[in-house]
């Protein structure tokens, strides 16, 4: 079997760019994610099947399209089920550069507004979920802080921490489970 040439690899990408995109489109309705899972899933093709043959390209490539949309859709549920609460913490800039950290350190002049129980229980949820997270096995914690807080994608968890992307998803999964059952439990809503 001939393996693509380079060339043959750019012809190919362009000419699934467009359908790519639209079927991105349809799954996640967010042009901004759609282009991501379609960039993401085209640097994944020619990183690790750029030199298998021609013919083998559009299923490979279908695959980790599918798998990119996956992943898409696991990070919004994780994130929505697990930081839901966490829009109490939300700079009132609406930049979109959220600290957690930074927002549970109030400044001085919000704390003459912001009651004394709503200020209590910011800490509380604060302190519970940071020792939820303390209590996960090493390898789930590694896992979970890498992907949902530091956002780093599947395979550069995976390549930091010396695991496959199996083991990754794997990990995060039952970091997400084992967060959401012990924060429930303390009254915590997700």
């Amino acid at each position: 079997m001939r393996l693509a040439t380079e060339n043959e690899l750019a012809d190919f990408l362009k000419s699934v760019e467009r359908r790519a995109f639209k079927r991105s489109i349809y799954h996640v309705r967010d042009e901004e994610a759609a282009l991501d899972i379609v960039q993401d899933s085209m640097m994944k093709l020619a990183e690790h099947y750029g030199d298998k043959p021609v013919n083998e390209l559009p299923m490979l490539f279908q695959r980790i399209l599918s798998n990119c949309t996956l992943d898409w859709f696991r990070r919004q549920k994780t994130r929505r089920a697990l930081f839901s609460n966490l829009s109490d913490f939300e700079a009132p800039d609406d930049e979109g550069d959220f600290d957690l950290l930074e927002n549970y350190a109030t400044p001085a002049d919000s704390r003459e507004t912001e009651s004394a129980e709503d200020t209590t229980r910011r800490a509380q949820v604060f302190h519970a979920i940071e020792e939820e997270i303390a209590a996960l096995p090493g390898r789930q914690r590694e896992a979970f802080l890498m992907r949902y807080w530091e956002e780093m994608d599947v395979s550069e968890t995976a390549a930091a921490m010396g695991c496959s992307e199996g083991s990754v998803k794997t990990h995060c999964s039952r970091a997400v489970h084992a967060l959401s059952k012990a924060l429930t439990a303390k009254g915590i809503q997700l």
